[in-house]
């Protein structure tokens, strides 16, 4: 599928963006909202200060079913799904052979299925992917019927519990299977912006009702893919293909703390010898923050060197945090160079942009535990 217009798909709330004004780019096969008339600057700090309603319908939702799908699952992902109470949600990864990173993704134990999320770029390999290797063992449903929101900051809490009551009381990464305004939702405590919120699935025919009802409400306003990314990017988040991929391992990436304990024991997930190895003897790069010296945001790809001009890696994801009010980065460099503090040189426009590594996230992360 190439990106030209006649062959985008849309989601169900494609009319609803067009009528809000929204500005439309090809993402991920889809026609997605980049932004609105108030710009990425506005809706990123109106999601921080107040709510953002995201559309991540373009996400992959897979229902996994069969005798023992957890234990199924956990022949592809290094996270303790077994151990996943009901009603439970979990990050985890698909990893390769290699120990790379096949895509980040989330599983939710939904009591007499697992519930999965994936990125929408990878969704069609992932469901192969778990076709392949799960065949026998657990059944493959993806839910093309489903639409997905997400619900972000700060009083998203108390806007959502307007229709649904007992979602004030949620802890994070946490399912409620509810009804909005008698609309059947699955509800999770969860998102990717750093802040407090939910992520709302329902049937694509009942997907405006909710988007119109929210967005009503004096905290909510409609937020834009430009505004996601930031947004993400100051929490210290992973975009798949940006900051991890098949060529990055967790360990690399610094998402060791998705390796669940039992697993890291036992092993048993593809690639483990290689990510477990790493795990002992550690890896020779890592992801890190990095913060600019200055005002100028440092894009992706851009080549960060060593105060001598020696190449060290590349920035991962960067722009300029409306939070933080300067240049955010992530990306890779060697070992050596990965604590805190670290002078880096990024050359920008072929001039070396002072900068150092920094601890991540970048804002306060405020997810509600309850």
């Amino acid at each position: 599928m190439t990106d030209s217009p006649e062959n985008l798909l849309k989601t169900p709330l494609h009319a609803l963006h067009v009528e809000l004004g929204a500005r439309m780019v090809p993402f991920a096969g889809y026609d997605m909202p980049v932004q609105y008339p108030a710009g990425i600057l506005k809706e990123h700090l109106h999601t921080r200060a107040k709510a953002g309603l995201f559309d991540v319908s373009h996400m992959g939702q897979v229902r996994l079913t069969g005798d023992d799908p957890a234990a199924a699952l956990e022949s592809l992902v290094p996270g303790d799904i077994k151990g996943l109470g009901r009603g439970r949600m979990r990050y985890t990864l698909f990893t390769s052979e290699t120990g790379g990173i096949l895509d980040d993704l989330m599983v939710t134990n939904a009591g007499d299925h697992l519930f999965l999320v994936v990125n929408a770029a990878r969704k069609e390999h992932d469901i192969a992917h778990l076709r392949e290797r799960l065949k026998g063992k657990a059944e493959v449903e993806p839910l093309p019927d489903a639409a997905l929101m997400a619900l972000q900051g700060p009083d998203a809490a108390g806007v959502l519990a307007r229709f649904v009551p007992e979602a004030a009381t949620m802890k994070f990464m946490t399912l409620l299977p509810a009804t909005f305004n008698g609309i059947p939702v699955l509800i999770t405590r969860s998102g990717y912006t750093g802040e407090d919120g939910y992520e709302i699935s329902c049937a694509c025919a009942d997907a405006e009702t909710i988007a119109r009802a929210l967005l009503a409400e004096a905290e909510v306003e409609a937020i834009g893919l430009g505004a996601r990314d930031s947004l993400r990017l100051e929490a210290g988040l992973c975009l798949y293909g940006h900051d991890i991929d098949e060529t990055t391992t967790p360990v690399e990436a610094a998402l060791e703390w998705a390796l669940s304990k039992r697993r890291r024991e036992e092993g048993g997930f593809l690639g483990a010898e290689v990510i477990l190895g790493q795990l002992k003897t550690g890896a020779q790069r890592r992801r890190v923050g990095i913060r600019p010296d200055g005002r100028a945001p440092a894009r992706e790809h851009t080549e960060i060197a060593d105060e001598a001009g020696n190449r060290l890696g590349e920035i991962t994801s960067g722009g300029f945090g409306p939070t933080v009010n300067g240049p955010v980065a992530m990306g890779y460099v060697g070992i050596g160079r990965a604590a805190e503090g670290s002078p880096l040189a990024l050359m920008v426009r072929g001039k070396p942009l002072a900068a150092r590594v920094a601890a991540m996230p970048f804002v306060p992360q405020r997810y509600y535990r309850g």
